[in-house]
């Protein structure tokens, strides 16, 4: 694995720095007590805490986080692992930008250093070496795949007793500690809202089956399509595959414009997918909202400047990320339980859609 670190906290070049000595000064105590208080060790009367608190903010004073880390036996630093993959610019897509976003004004508010570890997604995901490294307290996981071998990773982390969380992935069958959204609602809110809207032909462009809200998407669509007296599995050109990128969003175009007698909407299971087959479909001469009706998922900024916009699930990707530190960090300090969350999702209706 490769790793960076993201620090928010710098000295100034020049600055002086305020010693625990003077502090302990101030707020009339020992040095040691000083040094109890911020590394949280032995009991304290509320009264001393607050009088050491008091004058640390007055002097402006920073603990030595080397020092912390050796009292606490902790690094100080939420990992976040992340998949590698060549010529994709994955900081610069929704769900990992808003997440990352999330969880790193949770891991600053919480005093915390990030610490992004990046893997090959073929590379052996052997998460318990960056525990025995000491280099994380904790590390949050996305993009996780539900292979045997990733389930037995997970499976060893959790045996071993370090503390970690999945993000928009769970497992069915494990406990593992999840953040995730309700991806079977939302889709079956998408499909129900073409349905309602007349359309009955309608397709299904999905993303790779190892990822959990692939699956959870496939459930609402097919919950609504039965619902409404449809089976799929007796619809021959109802399922598309692509990997929840632009291009493969592009390249199913020519196989649903093929089709095109047969199919009047399509429900994609992400956004980009959903933009990539627009394109498509406009150089064949067919526009969405107007010859064929296109619902994306995620909501995400792209959602809103397509032409026309698109109508899109919305998924509270940063709130995700958020919680996940929140939930991982109070672990980490004993004050929290494990955890399995799953937060709603909303329908955001445009002109991708409409009835032509």
């Amino acid at each position: 694995m490769y790793a960076c670190t993201f620090c928010f906290d710098l000295e100034k070049e020049g600055a002086h720095i305020v010693t625990r000595k003077e502090v302990a000064e101030l707020a009339r105590v020992s040095e040691a007590t000083v040094s109890r208080v911020f590394n949280g060790v032995g009991p304290m009367k509320e009264e001393t805490k607050q009088r050491v608190l008091e004058a640390a903010k007055t002097l402006n004073y920073h603990p030595n986080a080397i020092a912390q880390s050796f009292a606490r036996r902790r690094s100080g630093n939420l990992g976040v692992v992340l998949p590698y993959v060549p010529k994709v610019h994955l900081f610069s897509t929704y769900f990992f930008s808003e997440i990352l976003s999330g969880i790193g004004s949770k891991v600053r508010e919480k005093g915390y250093d990030l610490l992004l570890m990046l893997r090959t997604m073929e590379e052996e995901s052997d998460y318990s070496d960056i525990f025995r490294s000491q280099k994380v307290d904790a590390c949050i996981i996305l993009g996780a795949g539900d292979t045997p071998q990733e389930r037995d990773q997970l499976k060893r982390l959790q045996e071993a007793g370090h503390p970690f969380c999945l993000v928009n992935q769970h497992f069915p069958g494990e406990r593992f500690n999840e953040v995730d959204a309700d991806h079977e609602a939302g889709s079956y809110m998408a499909v129900r809202h073409l349905l309602q809207k007349g359309y009955r032909r309608i397709a299904f462009l999905n993303g790779s089956p190892q990822f959990s809200s692939s699956d959870d998407r496939r459930k609402g669509y097919e919950r609504a399509m039965r619902e409404a007296g449809i089976e799929p599995a007796g619809y021959p050109h109802w399922y598309y595959e692509g990997n929840y990128s632009r291009t493969s969003g592009y390249r199913a175009a020519a196989r649903i414009y093929e089709h095109r007698e047969e199919i009047d909407a399509v429900f994609s299971a992400n956004d980009r997918m959903a933009t990539g087959l627009m394109q498509g479909l406009r150089e064949f001469g067919w526009e969405a909202g107007r010859d064929i009706a296109i619902i994306g998922c995620d909501n995400s900024d792209a959602a809103r400047v397509t032409d026309p916009p698109l109508t899109s699930v919305g998924v509270p990707f940063y709130e995700m990320g958020s919680l996940a530190a929140d939930r991982l960090l109070s672990l980490v300090l004993q004050e929290g339980e494990p955890f399995q969350l799953k937060l709603g999702t909303q329908l955001v209706v445009r002109q991708s859609c409409s009835k032509r």
